[in-house]
């Protein structure tokens, strides 16, 4: 499959539904060019079974697409694809939307909360830059949040993004959020993963529908790389969705929708089932995809249409 054709699911605004073009980003960050080469359809584009490579893409799309300079991530930390990223924004802008009069809500008075910000800073990077949203983003690793607090001041956003450290690594919203706060989405991208051998085995999935299967002078390596409570948890998605699902029980009239990533189709009967026990009023799946990789947002809320329309009437008044 070319890579024009892989790209034709993503969401209409995303910005990458385009061929890359190179010589673009190129003139935007001289380094990429070490890295792109044609493939097999005669076309420039990069290993992406590489993980230098990839993040050096993504150094290169967050600075020419959105303005971001001085992006970096730690050796072995999660770099994720920006296009999938994108996307996962533009669909809650929609949802967001929907309660809005069809109207897209921009501007700083829209908070969002980002449960496992990491050290790439991805959603609330993009997020601020299309949306001029104001992000809170929290983690358990104060090494990532020291990293991003490094892309914060190099581009002048600390009173757009703001950082918290999660000082329990079995809780979600508790201990990061106030009583007195509201936000009107939450987004995560969760662990997937119940231990890092599952996650070698999904690596070695995408190799083989790269076809690199058969490349016997390399190993299958994590392209995207990933610190191990990026990557997983006890129980993977099922239990950390299932418990943030439960967590966010208790803040149901300090958030509009809530949010997360769902990475398999396996997991939903499991996250529906919870839902349904946690009073939540209404619940979207949307489904993604991205080339090969198909995934879902989950959405919820405890507020029915008349209280989701009063949240904005009060937001504007």
């Amino acid at each position: 499959m070319n890579q024009a054709a892989s790209k034709t699911n993503l969401h209409p605004r995303n910005l990458h539904r385009d061929r890359y073009n190179f010589q673009q980003l190129i003139a935007s960050s001289p380094e990429l060019a070490a890295f792109v080469a044609l493939n097999e359809y005669g076309n420039e584009s990069i290993n992406f079974v590489d993980p230098a490579a990839v993040k050096v893409l993504n150094r290169a799309l967050l600075l020419h697409d959105y303005g971001i300079k001085d992006w970096n991530i730690p050796a072995q930390y999660l770099c994720p694809p920006i296009p999938g990223r994108a996307d996962y924004l533009h669909y809650l802008a929609d949802l967001l939307s929907e309660s809005n009069g069809g109207n897209i809500p921009r501007g700083n008075s829209v908070r969002v909360l980002d449960i496992g910000v990491g050290a790439n800073c991805v959603y609330p990077l993009i997020g601020h830059a299309v949306y001029d949203w104001h992000f809170v983003g929290t983690d358990i690793d104060e090494v990532a949040l020291n990293n991003v607090q490094h892309i914060l001041d190099s581009n002048q956003l600390n009173n757009a993004i703001e950082l918290r450290l999660q000082p329990s690594p079995t809780a979600i919203f508790s201990d990061v959020t106030y009583a007195d706060e509201y936000f009107d989405l939450t987004l995560c991208n969760p662990p997937f993963h119940a231990s890092l051998a599952e996650a070698r085995q999904g690596s070695q999935r995408k190799w083989k529908n790269l076809g690199k299967e058969n490349n016997k002078h390399k190993k299958p390596v994590l392209n995207f790389g990933g610190q191990r409570l990026e990557l997983c948890c006890d129980g993977g998605e099922v239990a950390f969705v299932t418990r943030m699902i439960q967590e966010s029980e208790s803040g149901q009239r300090n958030c509009l929708w809530f949010t997360t990533m769902i990475s398999k189709s396996s997991t939903l009967p499991h996250v529906y089932r919870a839902l349904k026990y946690s009073g939540a009023i209404d619940n979207r799946t949307i489904e993604m995809s991205q080339g090969q990789k198909k995934s879902r947002i989950l959405a919820w809320t405890f507020m029915d249409e008349q209280q989701r329309r009063a949240w904005w009437n009060q937001q504007l008044s």
